[in-house]
């Protein structure tokens, strides 16, 4: 076929137009079918049209997942990281209209890792010289700005990672209150993605400690106070033996004066 000859997409049978054509391994992709593939996509090229097939598929049903997904959680700043906590998923997008655009929806048990990079975009200053040449200042001088990236690996079958750039107004110094925050912000989006599995187990709970054992041989009286000897310190009086009920059998607990009925037939002690 020659350079110019028609191309049909392999997907929908339609007619590519000049320069909308999207080369597969072994077929042709329009721009429109193109444009349904998930963002994370990196290895159209070398996918074939059965893959794509298989990844168009996975994003019409991926429609579904978006519809169910309630988030509960924001991150981010021009690329915002949603999450539902309560689903345990999350996805990441630019969209305001997240539900229109169909944002992959990941498990969060898919979260390999979540790697954050800094980049330093650094720039020398210079000055003019008497005679009109731009030289460096002495010592040199230099205008930074830093670059936060995010990058999640996933274990998906469709892609891999999922990069984004976490700053949306690049700090200059790293000694700055907004290098701190970014610094912040990609701490708690780890966090978020992948839970540090110590914070989430529970604390180990303390065995309760037995209350102390009584003192051998003491006795509580029937006005409540607890004595060792065979006389009440309280109210004087005689310790007594354990008593049973003539009539029942029902017996008080050794050392503890008995009430003046049976709490089984009411009959009154010592009848």
């Amino acid at each position: 076929m020659g350079l110019f000859d028609k191309k049909y997409c392999d997907i929908c049978n339609e007619k590519i137009g000049l320069l909308g054509n999207r080369k597969l391994s072994d077929g042709n992709l329009c721009k429109d079918c193109a444009r349904n593939l998930s963002p994370w996509m990196t290895d159209r090229r070398t996918s074939s049209v059965e893959e794509i097939r298989q990844h168009l598929a996975y994003r019409e049903q991926n429609k579904q997942a978006v519809a169910a997904i309630q988030p509960t959680r924001v991150l981010g700043n021009a690329t915002k990281v949603y999450i539902d906590e309560r689903g345990q998923r999350f996805f990441v997008t630019r969209q305001n209209d997240w539900r229109g655009s169909n944002p992959d929806i990941l498990d969060l048990s898919q979260v390999i890792d979540t790697e954050l990079s800094v980049e330093e975009d650094k720039r020398e200053l210079y000055q003019e010289s008497p005679d009109g040449k731009r030289v460096s200042y002495d010592p040199p001088r230099y205008d930074c700005t830093y670059q936060f990236d995010i990058l999640i690996r996933v274990n998906s079958p469709y892609f891999d990672q999922i990069s984004f750039e976490l700053t949306d107004e690049r700090p200059d110094s790293p000694y700055t209150d907004a290098y701190r925050d970014y610094e912040r912000q990609a701490d708690e989006l780890r966090r978020a993605l992948k839970p540090d599995p110590a914070a989430a187990s529970a604390p180990v709970a303390q065995p309760v400690q037995p209350a102390p054992a009584a003192q051998q041989g003491a006795w509580v009286c029937a006005c409540g106070a607890s004595n060792q000897g065979k006389f009440c310190g309280e109210c004087g009086a005689r310790k007594l033996e354990a008593s049973r009920c003539g009539n029942c059998g029902w017996q008080a607990a050794e050392g503890v004066n008995p009430p003046k009925f049976c709490p089984e037939c009411g009959t009154p002690f010592g009848q």
